[in-house]
């Protein structure tokens, strides 16, 4: 429960009582400022509390974006300020010194947001209202004029249409928010959650998995409806929380979590499906969630690079966006070719429905392939033509996202000096070729894989010897992800036998999984995984080692059972902890987010 403190003295016929107590608030009335510090006092210290002037006017919603926000520690609209339990002691320091700028002993509260901000040594959040009306009308003719104001705006509305991404791709702002939205709000009035709605969801794309690995032509419509269906709760999700203002550290990772899971997992139903016909596409299902996973380290490690970056975007590249971007056809055409989540789960849908596994990831690979070259050649060119100063917190998340394991840093003293002269993207690159070739170009049970992944592991303190603060270094952590996974991925298509290439399947989900916890992790500012928890699973070039080591002692049923073992093990690891993480994170109240991640 929430306490809200009205202040000031009432108003005969006003709704803001309710209004309040709708918000789930508790309402308490202050007769002077000495009477809201007492009140004040008396709220336990883990509730959150608001004070509002009794004269307030406005809609409901803004009071509800104003005080209800689980995000921001303190915020403020016009009339009325609030804070969460860590911002309590700047609210009660600013209450006592509002005391004294107070008229008639009461409290004014536009005075008393300015002290908080001024205790908190920042700015208050102070959310957007647009149409929204909030105001403190100091004489009947403005009570009256704002009374009107309210009733001329649908607030809810309002609320409604910002429940949408304000970005989005072409098929989700077209083809699912305008009724997704609708979805959204009859969850709301149910009392449903975004964490239930989220997991609904992923189950609805389990089942549209399972649909798909009967490798049936009934099973691949029933999965391609699934998993639109499965999307539309996807979006429902998002649209539910920014409705209901239903944030949350562990809804966050949910969210993003169960996207990946539920696609890879979509991959192996069509894998699977396609084997029931005599088909084997497990390369093929390998190789689009290795292609997928890349593109999404080269988004997460161009923006952690460049997100507190001490410029503005002042480039050649960056200047044509914009002239573009004002060009209504194009910014759809741009946000389409990237081939963002909706696009991609309609084609794959509709392809299952009625084509082939095999059609449809050759699709998924051709589609995912262009949209990678676009966007990292645009995001090259940003970088090459943009003169700015990387900071030391985007040089620490770029080290984070690299996953550098024991081996590596024990080689970083010794080989300090060897490669400090050579840019680390360079190095990456070279060292990553050098795994990826020899896996390729010799045959199974050769030992020249191992002497790849043995200067890939020489090479691998690149990332550590300096700080990643260069034009490219962001291309170092998409450089070791593509290196590790094609490594795994050409080992088990060589091996040549059954089950080899599902088992790659899933060391290569687990370690994926492990590499966008850290992402997440990061994007909440909660810090990268443990490092006990890098050097349990080997690090990159470790676990490169370490498969290339056992493609060349075992047989290549063997290595299909090391291959399962070995994905087991670091899905154990990486999962309990992570699932511990999260869980202790949301009970202990971490500050919430909202993290709009990949375009829909």
């Amino acid at each position: 429960m929430s306490t809200a403190i009205l202040t000031g003295q009432p108003v005969p016929g006003s709704p803001l009582e309710g209004d309040l107590r709708s918000l789930g608030f508790d309402v308490r009335a202050a007769s002077d400022a000495a009477d809201a510090e007492t009140l004040l006092a008396a709220v336990p210290a883990d509730e959150r509390v608001a004070v509002v002037d009794a004269r307030f006017v406005g809609h409901v919603h803004a009071l509800r974006l104003g005080l209800t926000d689980p995000r921001f520690d303190a915020a403020a609209i016009p009339g009325a300020v609030t804070a969460r339990p860590a911002a309590r002691p700047a609210l009660t320091k600013a209450l006592r010194t509002t005391s004294g700028d107070a008229s008639n002993g009461s409290v004014v509260v536009g005075i008393l947001a300015d002290h908080v901000a001024d205790v908190l040594d920042s700015d208050l959040h102070r959310p957007e209202l647009g149409d929204l009306v909030a105001e403190v009308p100091r004489d009947p003719q403005a009570r009256n004029e704002a009374r009107q104001a309210v009733s001329q705006v649908d607030d809810e509305a309002i609320r409604l249409r910002t429940a949408v991404k304000s970005r989005d791709g072409f098929f989700t702002t077209y083809c699912i928010s305008p009724y997704s939205r609708y979805l959204a709000r009859w969850c709301a009035r149910r009392g449903m959650t975004p964490n239930q709605v989220t997991t609904a969801s992923l189950i609805t794309a389990l089942i549209a998995a399972g649909c798909a690995a009967t490798g049936t032509r009934t099973g691949f419509v029933a999965a391609g409806v699934l998993l639109l269906l499965s999307f539309v709760l996807d979006c429902t999700d998002g649209q539910l929380a920014r409705y209901s203002l239903q944030y949350s550290t562990l809804g966050a990772w949910l969210d993003a979590t169960f996207d990946r899971a539920k696609e890879y997992a979509y991959y192996a139903g069509l894998a699977l499906g396609a084997a029931r016909g005599g088909d084997d596409v497990w390369a093929l299902a390998l190789g689009a969630m290795v292609l997928q996973t890349c593109r999404h380290v080269v988004d997460f490690s161009f923006n952690e690079a460049n997100v507190d970056s001490t410029s503005t975007n002042t480039s050649p590249t960056a200047a044509l966006s914009d002239k573009l971007d004002s060009v209504g056809w194009t910014v759809w055409v741009r946000r389409m070719i990237v081939l963002p989540i909706g696009e991609r789960w309609a084609m794959i849908a509709v392809l299952t429905a009625i084509t082939t596994p095999r059609i449809t990831f050759y699709a998924l690979l051709v589609g995912c392939a262009l949209a990678a070259c676009y966007t990292t050649a645009g995001r090259l060119l940003r970088s090459l033509t943009r003169k700015a100063r990387r900071t030391d917190r985007a040089a620490a998340a770029l080290l984070d996202l690299t996953d550098s394991g024991p081996l590596a840093h024990a080689l970083t003293g010794p080989l300090r000096g060897v490669l400090r002269g050579v840019p680390a993207p360079v190095t990456a690159f070279a060292a990553g070729a050098v795994a990826v070739l020899t896996a390729w170009l010799a045959p199974y049970g050769s030992w020249l894989p191992v002497l790849g992944a043995a200067v890939y592991v020489l090479l691998s303190p690149a990332a550590l010897v300096r700080p990643l603060k260069g034009a490219l270094d962001w291309l170092v952590p998409p450089f070791y992800r593509a290196a590790e996974y094609g490594t795994v991925l050409v080992l088990a298509a060589k091996a040549d036998v059954n089950g080899a290439l599902p088992a790659a399947f899933g060391l290569v989900a687990a370690v994926a999984y492990h590499h966008y916890d850290t992402v997440y992790r990061i994007r909440g500012n909660a810090g990268a995984p443990p490092y006990w928890l890098v050097r349990a699973i080997g690090g990159h070039e470790g676990r490169t080692l370490l498969v290339t080591v056992l493609a060349a002692l075992l047989a290549a049923t063997d290595f299909k059972v090391a291959l399962t073992a070995l994905a087991v093990a670091v899905a154990l690891l990486v999962l309990v902890e992570s699932i511990r993480f999260w869980v202790t994170a949301h009970r202990r109240g971490a500050p919430a987010v909202h993290d709009e991640g990949e375009p829909a």
